[in-house]
C-alpha cells in the first residue's frame, strides 16, 4: 500500500496533481548542507524509540551518484546496507505495471481509454467501465483486495502463501465498486493487478515476460524481479515488522503479492529506473510522466515519482523531468501513520531533504 508523499499525502496520481510541502519543513532552516543535514535525519531514524533498523538512499545529481546509509541490513546478522541488496519495491511497483502499460500504449497495443471490460471481460461485470488510464491514476473505484479480512486470515495461517493474482482478486470478487470510476484519487493495489493482466491479456506473454522485454532497456540490464514464490534474491535486506511494547519481526519473506506489493530490486536499479521512467528512453511524449506516477511540489524544486509501503519495508523514489536529479530511499520497516507517526514524520523529512541534496546548486 502507499502512503503519503514528502511529508504530505500524494495527491492524485495524474498530470497537474502535486502533493506541497509546508514552511515547517523549508530546509533552509538546516543550518549545514545539504548531503550532511540528510545524514543527519537517517542517524536520527536508526536511534528514535520505534525507529529503523536500516534505511539507505542514493542522491544523484546529474552524472554524480552519493549513497546515504545508517543501521544495518539485518537485525540477526547485523552489516552495513549495501546498493546491491534486494528488498520488496512495495507500492513502488506501481511504476513497474505503469511502464508496461504505457509501453505498449506507446507501440499501440494497449490505449488508455481501454477497459475492463474490453480486455478482461470476464472479470467482474461491475468493474467493466474502468479505463486503464483510471486504474494507472488509482481513480478506478475497484474495491482492494488488501482489504479483505478472509485474505488476513489466510495469510496469518499460512505465511510465506503464494497467490496467483486471479484468486487475489477473489477476494473482492463480489465487491462493488467503491467509487465512481474517476471521481476522486484512492491508492488501490488491485489496480495494479488489473493492469498487468490487461498487459498480459493483449500480448499473450507473462507480466514477468513483459518486465524482461519492456524494462530491461540500457545503461544495463534491470535487477527487478518478480519471484514465483515468497524467497528473496540473495543478499536481501531484511524488512521488518515493529509493534511498540514488541521485538521487531523479520517479515521479508513473509508474503508474495505479485504486480503490486510482491516485485523485488536494488536500491541502485531502483534509482537507475525511475531516472528512466520519465525519460524518452521508454514512452512517448503523449504518455511520458502521466498515469502511474505523483507530482511532488516541495520547496526545492518538483519531483515526480512514488511511494511504497508494505509488510516490511517502505519505499520512495522520484526525479526531476529528463532524469537529471533523482533519489531513491529503501527503509527496513513497514510504517504507518496510526502506529508510528513520529518514525513516518521523521522518515518523510528525510525524504524531503534527500530531493534538497539532489537539487542542490553544488
Amino acid at each position: 500500500m502507499a502512503v503519503g508523499g514528502l511529508l504530505a499525502v500524494a495527491a492524485a496520481a495524474m498530470p497537474g496533481s502535486a502533493a506541497a510541502v509546508g514552511p515547517a519543513d523549508n530546509p533552509a532552516r538546516v543550518p549545514v548542507t545539504a548531503g550532511a543535514a540528510l545524514q543527519q535525519a537517517l542517524n536520527r531514524l536508526v536511534v528514535m524509540p520505534h525507529g529503523l533498523h536500516g534505511v539507505i538512499v542514493i542522491v544523484q545529481r546529474r552524472a554524480r551518484s552519493s549513497v546515504y546509509q545508517a543501521g544495518t541490513a539485518s537485525l540477526a546478522r547485523r552489516r552495513p546496507l549495501s546498493t546491491s541488496d534486494h528488498a520488496r519495491l512495495t507500492s513502488f511497483a506501481g511504476t513497474y505495471s505503469g511502464t508496461v502499460a504505457l509501453s505498449l500504449v506507446s507501440r499501440g497495443e494497449l490505449r488508455l481509454s481501454d477497459t475492463i471490460g474490453r480486455v478482461l471481460p470476464a472479470l467482474p461485470r461491475a468493474w467493466h467501465r474502468v479505463t486503464l488510464r483510471e486504474l494507472l491514476q488509482h481513480r478506478s473505484g475497484l474495491p482492494d483486495y488488501t482489504a479483505s479480512k478472509a485474505l488476513q486470515r489466510r495469510l496469518a495461517r499460512f505465511p510465506g502463501l503464494t497467490i496467483p493474482p486471479g484468486r487475489l482478486l477473489r477476494y473482492v470478487w463480489n465487491k462493488p465498486l467503491q467509487f465512481r470510476p474517476g471521481s476522486r484519487y484512492q491508492y488501490d493495489n488491485s489496480d495494479d493487478v488489473v493492469a498487468a493482466m490487461m498487459a498480459e491479456a493483449v500480448t499473450g506473454r507473462s507480466y514477468s515476460t513483459l518486465l524482461r522485454t519492456l524494462v530491461d532497456r540500457p545503461p544495463g540490464p534491470s535487477q527487478a524481479s518478480l519471484p514465483s514464490g515468497f524467497r528473496l534474491p540473495r543478499p536481501y535486506l531484511h524488512g521488518s515488522k515493529l509493534q511498540p511494547g514488541q521485538r521487531p519481526e523479520d517479515v521479508s519473506e513473509a508474503i508474495a503479492a505479485w504486480a503490486s506489493d510482491g516485485m523485488v530490486s536494488t536500491p541502485a536499479e531502483m534509482k537507475a529506473f525511475i531516472r528512466h521512467y520519465l525519460a524518452p528512453l521508454f514512452f512517448t511524449r503523449q504518455t511520458q510522466a502521466g498515469p502511474a506516477v505523483v507530482r511532488y511540489r516541495t520547496s526545492c524544486g518538483t519531483v515526480y515519482g512514488h511511494t511504497g509501503n508494505f509488510r516490511g519495508y517502505t519505499q520512495f523514489g522520484a526525479t526531476t523531468l529528463g532524469g537529471g536529479h533523482s533519489v531513491s530511499l529503501t527503509a527496513t520497516e513497514q510504517l504507518s501513520h496510526t502506529v508510528h507517526p513520529g518514525v513516518l514524520a521523521a522518515l518523510r523529512h528525510a525524504e524531503l531533504l534527500a530531493v534538497c541534496a539532489a537539487m542542490a546548486p553544488r
